[in-house]
C-alpha cells in the first residue's frame, strides 16, 4: 500500500477514487494503527488486508492503485480497550466508514457486534475477541456523481412563502394507492408522478423527509419482533437508507429531488446528528465507538467509562471536536450539492 499526498497537505476523508485507484482516510486520535479490510462484490468474502501506511494530524490514510467503484472495504482500528479510561478500542470488530457513501449487505444483531462479552458479570469491562464481519454491513467505494447541465434548478423558495408537508417515505408511498408494488415503501415511489401530483396540489412549496440516513433497528426491538419505524437510530450520516432503494443504485435519491425540483418543490431531510445507533456503554461497537471513542463522544468527566446522555437515545455525539464538526458540516455539503437537497431539520447535539 502507497502513501500519497495530497495537495496543500489536505486528506479528504473516505474513499476517493482518482480514476486509476483509491485514497483510504479515516480520522482516529488515539489509535494505534489502521488495518484496511477489502472484500469480494458481495461483502461476504474477505479479500485482502492492508495497513494504513501514514498517520498526519490524526488522520490515518493510504493509497492502492488498481482498485474502482465497487470496490467493497470495511475498517480494523487498532489501541487501547480501557474503558473505565474512555478507551474501546477493538481489532476483533470490522467496523463502517463514517464517510461511506454506499453500504453493502445486510446489518444483523449478533453476540459478535459487542466490544465486551455479553454474557460476562463485568459486562463492558470484559473484551470479546469475537469477529463480527459476517453480520456487519461494509462500505462501497463509489465514484463521483456525474454532473449534469440540464439539472433542475432548486427553487429557492423564499421563506415568507415556504409551507412544508412532512412525510415518511415508507409509510407515504405504501400507503398511496398509485405507487406501483415494487416501488413502494422506496425513494422512486416518493418521486413518482402520482405523488409529486398530489403534493403539489396540497399547494405546499416543500416536502419534508423524515429521516433517510443508514439506520439500524435497536437490539431491544429486534428481540421482540419490532423494527425501527421511524429512522432515529443512524448508522451513517452519508448513506442513504438501503431499504429505502427499489435496487442497488444510491443515485435514486437525487432522481426522486431532481423530479420535485422539475416540479417547482422543495425537499427539505429531518436530520439526526445528536446520536449514533451505538447506544450506550452497553452498545455494540459499528463505527465511531471503535474508531475513536473518546473523540467521536461526549463522556462524563469524572467516569468516562459512561455517556453524556442529553439525547435520551444512550450517547451524545460530540460536536465541539472539530473533526465531528467536520463530519456533519461534510454530510450537510454532500446531501445538498451531491445529492441536490434544499434545506434541513436538525437534531443536533449540543456543543
Amino acid at each position: 500500500m502507497k502513501q500519497r499526498m495530497i495537495a496543500g497537505d489536505h486528506y479528504p476523508l473516505g474513499a476517493q477514487w482518482d480514476g486509476e485507484g483509491v485514497n483510504f482516510a479515516l480520522f482516529s486520535a488515539n489509535a494505534e494503527k489502521v488495518e484496511l479490510c477489502l472484500f469480494d462484490e458481495s461483502g461476504e468474502t474477505e479479500i485482502a488486508r492492508h495497513m494504513l501506511p501514514e498517520q498526519k494530524h490524526n488522520v490515518w490514510h493510504g493509497y492502492l492503485s488498481g482498485l474502482a467503484p465497487g470496490t467493497v472495504y470495511g475498517y480494523r482500528v487498532y489501541g487501547n480497550y480501557n474503558p473505565s479510561a474512555g478507551d474501546r478500542f477493538n481489532h476483533h470488530k470490522l467496523l463502517l466508514d463514517p464517510y461511506a457513501r454506499q453500504l453493502r449487505g445486510q446489518f444483523i444483531w449478533h453476540a459478535s457486534h459487542f466490544g465486551y462479552d455479553p454474557d460476562s458479570p463485568e459486562l463492558d469491562l470484559s473484551f470479546n475477541t469475537q469477529d463480527n464481519a459476517a453480520y456487519m454491513q461494509k462500505a462501497v467505494v463509489t465514484a463521483p456523481w456525474p454532473q449534469h447541465q440540464d439539472r433542475p434548478k432548486k427553487p429557492a423558495t423564499p421563506w415568507n412563502k415556504t409551507s412544508i408537508y412532512e412525510s415518511h417515505v415508507r409509510g407515504f408511498t405504501i400507503r398511496h394507492p398509485q405507487v406501483p408494488e415494487l416501488q413502494q415503501g422506496t425513494f422512486a415511489g416518493m418521486g413518482h408522478a402520482k405523488v409529486i401530483d398530489y403534493i403539489k396540489a396540497l399547494g405546499v412549496s416543500s416536502v419534508e423527509l423524515m429521516p433517510v440516513h443508514a439506520f439500524i433497528d435497536e437490539d431491544f426491538l429486534t428481540k421482540k419482533g419490532l423494527k425501527n419505524y421511524w429512522g432515529y437510530n443512524s448508522l451513517n450520516f452519508f448513506t442513504p437508507h438501503a431499504p429505502y432503494l427499489s435496487d442497488d443504485n444510491i443515485f435514486e435519491f437525487r432522481q426522486m429531488v431532481d423530479r420535485y425540483h422539475d416540479a417547482g418543490i422543495e425537499v427539505i431531510l429531518d436530520v439526526v446528528y445528536n446520536h449514533s445507533c451505538e447506544s450506550n456503554h452497553l452498545g455494540p461497537t459499528l463505527s465511531f465507538r471503535g474508531i475513536d471513542n473518546a473523540s467521536y463522544y461526549r463522556l462524563q468527566a469524572e467516569q468516562p467509562r459512561y455517556y453524556v446522555n442529553d439525547t435520551g437515545c444512550g450517547n451524545t455525539l460530540k460536536v465541539s471536536h472539530p473533526r465531528v464538526m467536520q463530519l456533519v458540516m461534510d454530510s450537510l455539503r454532500y446531501w445538498s450539492t451531491e445529492m441536490g437537497v434544499d434545506g434541513f431539520r436538525f437534531d443536533l447535539a449540543p456543543i
